[in-house]
């Protein structure tokens, strides 16, 4: 096995740890790691992804509905329509540039790394009385899944968010239901790249696994290490990470402007959300303690 199979296969244990206490980034970590230290061409890298992450979320999914946490019939209907847009992301994936491919990519890391500064509102326990028919659910359920297969990317940071929204899920729920989502998603784009990419089978199964382990890890270190906290701190790095690829990707000058824009805003907002906590925008909204009488 060559130094830099071992490096990759080492590295991807963050890939589960990201699922196992996040809900997601896999894709994120996964598509950069394979192409700049694994060397693998864009689109083998990105349908690689897909098999890693899918297999992964599965995995995870058992653990999530044992627990009660998973939404069957919601999932398959959100899942159906995004395993659609997904082999079609991935059919299409597979006859577009590499270079396109990793820019799209890196536009969504940098709108991810956004949602996750940001936070979500907790409405644990609550349900959304927001519900939209059942024509909107297959529709996002169909755009989402285009963007997973064709960049790779856009798994529980866009499904978690829409389960809530459009299905009026409570997180614990959303977050159980997005695997089932994520792996209906990540194994149809696949489908789609491999009519056109073909992948290197064993290191795919030394990534999967590497990534399960770490998986395990992460559900672990969830009662220990303050999800807030990590969570944003994860979407600094996904920020600058999307600003190393737009680096890689662009021509000069693009490319210096652009890293040194994300790299000044990055720090604005870290100063933000760190320096003015009660008026930062950044912030998730804490709610207002009860009043006693």
């Amino acid at each position: 096995m060559e130094i830099t199979t071992i490096i990759v296969v080492a590295l991807a244990v963050l890939v589960g740890l990201s699922l196992g206490l996040l809900g997601g980034g896999g894709s994120i970590l996964v598509v950069p790691l394979l192409t700049y230290i694994g060397g693998l061409d864009p689109k083998e890298a990105i349908a690689t992804s897909l098999f890693v992450v899918g297999a992964t979320s599965l995995v995870s999914l058992f653990g999530h509905a044992r627990k009660g946490n998973v939404q069957w019939r919601t999932g398959l209907i959100f899942g159906a329509a995004g395993m659609v847009g997904a082999f079609l992301g991935g059919l299409a994936g597979g006859y577009i540039p590499g270079t396109v491919l990793m820019v799209a990519f890196a536009i969504m890391m940098i709108a991810t790394a956004g949602a996750m500064i940001k936070g979500r509102k907790d409405r644990d326990g609550q349900s959304n009385d927001h519900h939209h028919p059942l024509w909107r659910i297959l529709l996002d359920g169909l755009v989402v899944g285009a963007a997973t297969g064709l960049v790779g990317a856009g798994g529980g940071f866009l499904v978690v968010p829409a389960l809530v929204l459009l299905a009026g899920l409570p997180m614990t729920a959303a977050v159980g239901t997005s695997l089932l989502v994520i792996a209906m998603k990540s194994f149809a784009g696949l489908g789609g790249y491999l009519t056109s990419v073909s992948l290197d089978w064993p290191l795919v199964a030394a990534v999967t696994a590497a990534a399960i382990a770490g998986s395990f890890v992460g559900i672990r270190l969830t009662s220990v290490v303050p999800e807030k906290a990590l969570r944003r701190g994860f979407g600094f790095f996904v920020l600058i990470m999307g600003a190393f690829v737009l680096s890689q990707e662009l021509p000069f000058p693009a490319a210096p402007i652009i890293l040194g824009i994300v790299v000044v805003l990055a720090a604005a907002a870290a100063i933000c959300a760190f320096g003015f906590r009660e008026r930062c925008p950044l912030r998730t909204p804490q709610p207002a303690a009860a009043s006693v009488a």
